[in-house]
């Protein structure tokens, strides 16, 4: 298990704790830190140069987000996934998601079109700034507008559930310059598919859409089992 040392120095205001949640979690989903490394209170507090109050903020805020996780005699760590763990996770969220898709009625109303393709705008603006932040919202943004579509409030909800749990492992393939192209494309066919009829094409490619960042998490859990 890897642990963080000779960390860069952000500047936070020390009088703002969530600028320190946020670049925790940053660093956590875009996997600066990666799965399973040790959080230690005195490396994140030269890491965000800020308090050990601020830090224990930022920590139990994390670990109530599902992306650390402490445990007795261990400390906080980022939140490890198992090859297990992972496929059965995005089976449920492949359910989901595919459920969801299918109930959009098509073709959608030009309103719901409209709001796609200005959050779609929003999305590449981010992207070709390089605002992870950003990227990250926007891309949230679209699908909760998209599978809002569905009608379903509590089909929503289990859906975003489960967009937050898959965070880390989905988040850093916004970082990923190929990762972060497919996804683009992805979404400008998933707009032109909600003008037709074919709704199975379009939960399709709503499924396929995750299994970059699906394979991508596999890849560096198997990779860093190996380095150890």
């Amino acid at each position: 298990m890897s642990d963080i040392r000779t960390p860069e120095a952000i500047p936070v205001r020390r009088d703002d704790p969530d600028d320190v949640v946020a670049r925790l979690e940053e660093d956590i989903i875009f996997g600066r830190l990666a799965p399973g490394a040790r959080l230690t209170e005195d490396a994140l507090m030269s890491r965000y140069g800020t308090s050990r109050h601020f830090v224990r903020q930022a920590l139990l805020d994390a670990e109530r987000r599902g992306i650390i996780r402490r445990e007795k005699n261990v400390g906080a760590t980022v939140r490890f996934y198992s090859a297990e763990e992972v496929h059965q996770i995005y089976e449920v969220r492949e359910m989901l998601t595919r459920q969801a898709a299918l109930m959009i009625p098509l073709p959608a109303p030009q309103g719901l079109i409209d709001e796609l393709s200005a959050l779609q705008r929003q999305y590449c603006a981010r992207a070709d700034a390089q605002d992870l932040r950003g990227i990250h919202e926007a891309n949230d943004a679209f699908h909760l507008a998209l599978f809002s579509a569905c009608g379903n409030p509590y089909l929503v909800r289990s859906l975003q559930d489960y967009m937050n749990l898959t965070l880390p492992m989905r988040a850093k393939n916004l970082a990923d310059r190929e990762g972060l192209a497919q996804s683009r494309r992805q979404h400008e066919l998933m707009i032109e598919l909600l003008k037709g009829r074919d709704s199975w094409a379009l939960a399709q490619l709503c499924v396929d859409h995750m299994q970059f960042s699906k394979k991508d998490y596999l890849k560096r859990i198997a990779d860093d089992g190996a380095g150890l």
